[in-house]
């Protein structure tokens, strides 16, 4: 009877090359059923081109008004930045569960990430992807006008 190994035991022993092999046949076998299915209906779809495939919707119910967003294009921005930022949470929470098994090392790793997420952070600040109020508006559409403008004079 072999004695029973302790979780500090089983974090210090690496993988083995069995594990790995596994891992790539695995992988292996789902890229290749990916392609294999990807071409299967690309192959095998029916291709059918009419006045109505081309239209926006297939249904014969032509639009009445532009598609586009009436809003604030940067307010969408700020939303998919809070979105990306946010998940950082899920990872932290995780490791805020673990950090007993985890110790230094894994502390070091989650002050590493939320080092370089605050450099994103910091990034998108200086580029200007958080002001969305009137000032940067009228920046924005004054940048439009100059290129509009220098587009003009070219042609």
């Amino acid at each position: 009877m072999t004695p029973a190994t302790t979780p500090s035991q089983l974090m210090l022993t690496p993988p083995d090359f069995e594990s790995y092999l596994a891992l790539g046949i695995y992988a292996g076998i789902a890229i290749f059923l990916i392609a294999v299915l990807l071409l299967l209906s690309w192959g095998l779809g029916q291709k059918t081109r009419s006045q109505q495939k081309q239209e926006p919707y297939e249904s014969g119910i032509l639009p009445l008004d532009n598609a586009r967003l009436k809003g604030p294009v940067p307010f969408y921005l700020v939303a998919i930045f809070f979105v990306i930022f946010d998940v950082e949470v899920i990872f932290v929470a995780s490791w805020a569960v673990a950090y007993d098994r985890l110790g230094w090392p894994g502390f070091a790793h989650v002050c590493f990430f939320i080092f370089i997420l605050f450099l994103g952070l910091v990034h998108i600040w200086k580029t200007g992807g958080l002001d969305w109020g009137p000032q940067a508006q009228r920046e924005g559409r004054k940048t439009q006008k100059d290129q509009r403008r220098a587009q003009g004079s070219v042609t």
